[in-house]
């Protein structure tokens, strides 16, 4: 089937607490006949930090397939276009509201949704060793002084991130470098962040390879393997479902709000979600590439 010369899009705002805050995505609809090479065009034209491209499923019982691109390269899974796009989807009547079945390249997820937003359950959590704290701060541009003594390691629920713990007000002042991230290989990104036990709080700062580590206002991969993190690290309960938010953006001056669970058996986080508002901003038609 050829591609359409154009193709329908919205913006959308993602983990926004107003207009122009959060994550913004792109929305692409229709686009099952657009080959790779065409969908990464389109997501560097846009140039935000994804865009979602909804097609037909191909897995039985999922609802869509969405595909999920950097301006640089296509990601198996994330979480604002998850959110963004189920949303849009349902606010456009394109799909009813409540329990999806989203295909991506990490399987069929379930994304709850209502009015105001949606809850995306990521997939499989998964745990293993990261670099000495001490490399991965000074390769974010701190000393190990900076850091709090936890365990920097790589988690994630579909997509892995590393977790630097560092004191609070130590956050802001992180400074990536590329070529010392890369050389660590730290998964597909990392999360800078202070916790404060008293509201169950992460404030962070996530730094991400795919956008040549550049910095992402709300990255909601990133928010669930918080929660696996936080459970082996012994700051949320190793057994039952714990709530926890994270703070995001704010440096940026697109403050983001990501309301999550994890739940734990055992001492290991066995599933994780994170749910956020949605926004609309703008919409409209696209040229597709030749």
């Amino acid at each position: 089937m050829p591609a359409p010369e154009s193709l329908d899009y919205e913006i959308v705002d993602v983990f926004a607490p107003r207009a122009f805050a959060g994550n913004p995505l792109a929305v692409v609809f229709g686009a099952d006949a657009l080959s790779t090479e065409q969908c990464q065009a389109l997501a560097f034209e846009f140039h935000l930090s994804e865009t979602s491209f909804v097609c037909a499923p191909t897995e039985p019982g999922a609802d869509y397939r969405v595909r999920i691109f950097t301006p640089f390269a296509e990601l198996p899974f994330a979480g604002h276009p998850s959110v963004g796009a189920a949303h849009t989807l349902v606010r456009t009547g394109r799909l009813t509201a409540g329990t999806l079945r989203q295909e991506c390249g990490v399987g069929v997820l379930d994304v709850t949704v209502d009015e105001d937003g949606a809850q995306l359950t990521g997939g499989r959590p998964t745990l293993e060793d990261g670099p000495a704290a001490d490399e991965l701060a000074a390769a974010v541009g701190l000393s190990a002084a900076d850091t709090t003594g936890l365990p920097s390691e790589v988690a994630g629920c579909g997509l892995p991130f590393a977790y630097l713990s560092v004191a609070p007000g130590m956050v802001d002042r992180a400074a990536p470098d590329q070529a010392a991230l890369d050389a660590l290989g730290v998964g597909e990104g990392v999360s800078v962040l202070s916790w404060d036990a008293a509201t169950s709080t992460a404030y962070a700062r996530v730094f991400a390879g795919d956008l040549m580590w550049n910095e992402d206002p709300a990255t909601g991969s990133a928010a669930l393997g918080t929660g696996v993190w936080l459970v082996e690290c012994g700051l949320l309960a190793g057994e039952g479902t714990s709530s926890y938010r994270v703070r995001q953006g704010e440096k940026l001056g697109r403050s983001s709000v990501l309301e999550c669970t994890v739940t734990a058996e055992g001492g290991r986080a066995v599933a994780a979600t994170v749910r956020g508002a949605v926004v609309p901003i703008a919409s409209g038609r696209i040229r597709v590439p030749g």
